[in-house]
C-alpha cells in the first residue's frame, strides 16, 4: 500500500453543517452525510464535541478523540464511565457498548463540565 495518512487525527477538528441548533460543548452525533445534531440518549452515532454555539443549517467545528469538557446529566465521578445523555450531554453508564463515550478524569454534578477522555 505504501504510505498512508489519515483523514482526521485523535483530538483533531472536523467541520460539519448542523442539522439542528447546537450549543457549544453539546455531544454531537451524525445524522445525515456531512450533518450533525445535538446527541440523543444512547446515542452510537456520536462524533465528538461542538466548539460553539450555530443554527441549523451553519457550519460547527467537531472536536473528535482526546479529552474533551461535554456537560454531565446528574453526578459523574473520575473513573465513571460515560454515555451520551439527552440534549448532547453526558451521564454515568454500567453499559459496555458501543454507547460508552469515554472515561471521567474529574468529577462533575449536573449541569457542570466534566472532563472524559473520549473512545473515538
Amino acid at each position: 500500500m505504501g504510505e498512508y495518512v489519515p483523514k482526521f487525527t485523535p483530538g483533531a477538528t472536523r467541520p460539519r453543517t448542523a442539522s439542528a441548533a447546537i450549543t457549544g460543548g453539546q455531544v454531537v452525533e451524525i445524522t445525515g452525510p456531512d450533518q450533525v445534531g445535538p446527541a440523543s440518549a444512547g446515542s452510537t452515532k456520536w462524533c465528538g464535541v461542538a466548539g460553539f454555539d450555530v443554527k441549523a443549517g451553519e457550519r460547527v467545528t467537531v472536536y473528535a478523540g482526546g479529552v474533551q469538557f461535554p456537560i454531565a446529566s446528574g453526578a459523574v465521578a473520575a473513573g465513571d464511565a460515560v454515555a451520551c445523555a439527552a440534549n448532547g450531554r453526558v451521564s454515568k453508564t454500567t453499559s459496555s457498548d458501543g454507547t460508552v463515550v469515554g472515561v471521567a478524569e474529574s468529577s462533575a454534578t449536573d449541569g457542570q463540565p466534566v472532563e472524559i477522555a473520549f473512545n473515538r
